[in-house]
């Protein structure tokens, strides 16, 4: 696969492989689009651990966790500024 603009290949077990098609196909993005934001975040990690953090951090969250977009900020407490 061509992650920004370089080929590069991945080695995931199966589970981990469904998972991430799980979650590009909740944010209506392609597999691509979804290896590329994970990809732009990973810091030192290689891709293969960055992914399965991700998919890591996504289940213990509950929530759906997109790479590809912002995070919202949390919400405001009343009163605070």
């Amino acid at each position: 696969m061509t992650i920004a603009g370089h080929r590069t290949s991945v080695s995931l077990e199966d589970e981990f492989w469904e998972e991430l098609q799980e979650a590009a196909r909740q944010e209506s993005v392609s597999l691509a689009v979804m290896i590329t934001g994970i990809d732009a975040g990973r810091g030192r990690r290689s891709l293969s651990s960055a992914i399965r953090v991700f998919l890591l951090k996504r289940a213990k969250s509950g929530t759906v966790q997109s790479p590809v977009t912002e995070p919202s900020p949390p919400p405001r407490e009343a009163g605070s500024p």
